[in-house]
């Protein structure tokens, strides 16, 4: 529903009352991070740049490098496409983070299908909306049933994350994606 104070801010560039949440999936389409509380009009990257997580990785309390979209930017711990893929290089790249960053639409699929009051309007006031996705969040992660999908073709050890560090001393994110498409997919 419009809120009676800021209305335009919660409307979203499709021209309907939106919020804009920043989540954060696991490979086992577990979220581990949710933003619920910005109004519609707001771009992903002020979202990044003021969220809790950002500031986490920017203490270091985390070691690792999440996926993003191309509304968000490229610091060292967010990596996100090449806008204009200049080599086979960046493209690979490009299709290799789509690929996996599909996991996130995914996520958010399975949630939405669990909770299909997701799915359209909530007719409530903003703060009420937030409470209900924060809190379909929460029941999601407590599901494990199986319910949605089945992950059971996978081998779960597939992937060992310790063989696969990735070592750049520039603290720029474009940098550390240049030497990632470099060495990885040139």
């Amino acid at each position: 529903m419009a809120p009676t104070e800021n209305e335009p801010d919660f409307v979203k560039r499709k021209g309907f009352h939106s919020l804009n949440v920043q989540m954060v999936c696991d490979a086992n389409f577990q979220f581990t991070s949710v933003c619920a509380s910005w109004p519609g009009s707001v771009h992903d990257s002020r979202i990044w740049r003021e969220s809790f997580l950002c500031r986490q990785f920017e203490r270091g309390e985390h070691n690792g490098i999440l996926l993003g979209d191309s509304g968000y930017p490229c610091p060292r711990n967010l990596m996100t496409p090449y806008l204009n893929p200049q080599t086979n290089a960046h493209q690979r790249f490009n299709a290799s983070l789509c690929r996996t960053r599909v996991l996130i639409e995914q996520s958010f699929g399975i949630l939405k299908r669990r909770f299909s009051c997701l799915q359209g309007t909530l007719r409530t006031a903003p703060e009420q909306a937030v409470a209900y996705v924060v809190a379909c969040v929460i029941l999601h992660n407590g599901i494990r049933t199986g319910d949605v999908i089945d992950r059971l073709d996978q081998q779960e050890d597939a992937f060992d994350p310790t063989s696969h560090q990735v070592v750049c001393n520039s603290p720029e994110g474009s940098h550390l994606r240049d030497y990632i498409a470099q060495t990885y997919f040139g």
